[in-house]
């Protein structure tokens, strides 16, 4: 199998929020596609945030795209000269007001949507988080803080009792299973 060849890019949209782009590819198999459209997005973390007393720390907030409130886990894309760390701690921070003594435990990088998408997330875990600091939020950006039992929330996750997205629940999977294999075996 061989990768495809970029003839062309030209760009659609530029902005903060990401770039879109019209590339003209040329397939392996010598077919030409004059329309793929790329959207190119910064990198980001999220982390799975639990307390001294086993309480998960998610963010609520609204979504215009997806017309509803979320909970989420504390997200957020890595600024310029961050290291992949630094932008979760200070994304956490700034979302929830909360820390931990505690180095994050690195879970994974994946891409998001590799078929279309250039970005990729990484996924932490942090444990015994305190608060420690009050919330630090942008103009745009209205985000409550809500604690849900670490243990339980699969169990809403899957009985669609209540309503969040994939990378929330990608991640409290991937800390599910990092603390049944490491933490309390």
């Amino acid at each position: 199998m061989d990768k495809w060849k970029r003839l062309k890019s030209d760009y659609i949209h530029k902005s903060p929020f990401g770039n879109i782009r019209k590339d003209c590819c040329q397939l392996p198999n010598g077919l030409f596609i004059d329309d793929y459209v790329v959207h190119e997005y910064a990198n980001w973390v999220n982390a799975i945030v639990i307390t001294q007393d086993n309480q998960l720390v998610l963010v609520e907030q609204y979504r215009y795209a997806g017309e509803c409130f979320f909970l989420e886990v504390p997200a957020g894309k890595i600024e310029d000269n961050e290291s992949a760390e630094e932008g979760l701690l200070r994304e956490v921070k700034e979302e929830t007001g909360y820390t931990s003594l505690k180095k994050p435990i690195f879970l994974g990088e994946l891409m998001v949507n590799p078929a279309t998408q250039t970005n990729k997330i990484k996924t932490f875990l942090i444990l015994e988080a305190f608060q420690a600091y009050e919330q630090s939020l942008d103009d745009t950006e209205e985000i409550t803080v809500k604690l849900y039992d670490f243990n339980d929330f699969g169990k809403q996750i899957m009985s669609k009792t209540i309503q969040t997205q994939l990378f929330t629940a990608h991640a409290y999977f991937m800390a599910k299973y990092y603390i049944e294999e490491n933490v309390r075996s």
